[in-house]
This record gives C-alpha cells, sequence and structure tokens, in this order.
C-alpha cells in the first residue's frame, strides 16, 4: 500500500482526488490547513468504504510548520504520490492589488509547492518509484483578469513541474501538472451562472471534481509511467 498526501483535502476538488486514491487502495493523508473537521470527515469516509486514510492539518505556506509535520510523517514510511492541491484565492485587479493579497497566493500556491514537496523527495527516491501531481489552472494558460497572482503563482508551478520532471526522470518518479477549467463547487457555482458557463465552455457545462480525480489518479499510477514535464488541461474544451 502506498502512501499518498493530498494537500487541501478538505476541498471539493481535493475530497475528489483523496476519495479516488483511497478507493485505488492508497492509504491517503488528508490535509487541511484550518478545516481539520472537513479533512477528517473525508478520511472517515474513505475507512468507512474500506480504504485507508487519516487527516493531518499545517499550514503549507510556513516551512518549518510544514517541514515538522512533514517528519513526523515520514516516521511512519515514504510518501511515494503527492498531489499539491492546496491554494487559494485573493482576487483583485493588479492596480489596486496589495502586496499582501500578492504574497499570500504565491507563498501557498507555489511556495507551498516547495515546502510539502522538497522534503519528500530523497526518501522518495531511494524507492526509485514516485508520482507527483501539482494542481494548477486554465488562469495559468490563458491569463484572467483580477487574477494576476494567482495565474502568476500557478505558472510558476508549470515551469517547475517541468524543471523538476527533468531531475526525477531516471529514478523512476514522475512530475505532471494538472490544469482545471470550472469546475462545479460551492465557490465556483457562486461565480459561474449558467448563462456564463455556456458563454466559456464549448461543452456547456461545468467538469465535476470526480472527473479530475480519475485524471489525477490516473497520473499517479503504474499506467502513466511514461507521462512526465506535463501540463494537461482539463476544461471542456476551453482552450
Amino acid at each position: 500500500m502506498k502512501r499518498a498526501l493530498v494537500t487541501g483535502g478538505s476541498g471539493a476538488i481535493g475530497a475528489a482526488i483523496c476519495r479516488k486514491l483511497g478507493a485505488d487502495g492508497h492509504h491517503v493523508l488528508v490535509h487541511a490547513n484550518r478545516r481539520l473537521a472537513q479533512a477528517e470527515s473525508v478520511a472517515g469516509a474513505i475507512t468507512a468504504a474500506g480504504g485507508s486514510a487519516q487527516a493531518i492539518a499545517f499550514d503549507v505556506a510556513d516551512a518549518a510548520a510544514a517541514g515538522a509535520a512533514l517528519e513526523r510523517l515520514l516516521e511512519a514510511g515514504v510518501i511515494q504520490i503527492v498531489v499539491n492541491n492546496a491554494g487559494i484565492h485573493d482576487d483583485a485587479v493588479m492596480p489596486g492589488m496589495s502586496r499582501e493579497q500578492w504574497a499570500r497566493v504565491i507563498d501557498v500556491s507555489l511556495n507551498g509547492f516547495f515546502n510539502v514537496t522538497q522534503p519528500l523527495l530523497l526518501p522518495m527516491l531511494r524507492t526509485r518509484w514516485g508520482r507527483i501531481v501539482n494542481m494548477s489552472s486554465v488562469s495559468a494558460l490563458t491569463g484572467n483578469p483580477g487574477q494576476t497572482n494567482y495565474a502568476a503563482a500557478k505558472a510558476g508551478l508549470h515551469g517547475a513541474t517541468k524543471s523538476l520532471a527533468l531531475e526525477l526522470a531516471s529514478r523512476g518518479v514522475t512530475v505532471n501538472a494538472v490544469a482545471p477549467g470550472i469546475i462545479a463547487s460551492p465557490m465556483a457555482d457562486a461565480v459561474f451562472g449558467r448563462e456564463l458557463i455556456d458563454r466559456l465552455v464549448p461543452m456547456k457545462r461545468a467538469g465535476t471534481p470526480e472527473e479530475v480525480a480519475e485524471l489525477v489518479a490516473f497520473l499517479a499510477s503504474d499506467r502513466a509511467a511514461y507521462i512526465s514535464g506535463q501540463i494537461i488541461a482539463i476544461n471542456g474544451a476551453m482552450i
């Protein structure tokens, strides 16, 4: 049984990824920052369905806290699957964006990727098998007004994905990014009405968290052993 860490596992997409990885037979570490109760609920659902999971909490943007939490987790065994899903929005057009808005979004999505992934690499490499999946966004591919900070953070993940894939390719570890478009969730549903989705998405519907989870689970499997360094969009033909 491989151990899989999903950051931001308490949200809609993260929870779907956790459930799918649990159904695939992995021990899932369901991460949250402040929403530990939701992460515990996701872990509980996985175990109730016959899988194996536990909830954990730390701030991915806090390097010291993340490092300490990961050190404790590694005492129980190597983590071979990492899904960097934690991310936040703090939208504003750039002329009105504060330095704090810029820094916090970069800290969670981009610095958080480093804080979580780097400590896990050497133990993973020793096993000569690993899967790293970085969750990006259509905003990083097209840009989006009011999301300069978010698009920059996610686009930064693209460069990191490609570079890290080259560094780890000879050791059986793949690194890919998944860039969802409009995915149904309480937050997205409040922003994207039916008419807007019809105008933006050629498939005329939002995607589901489960559809994203299927893609992530595939990339985390043996079947995707020759796929690395890729940015894979899942957006209903938006681009």
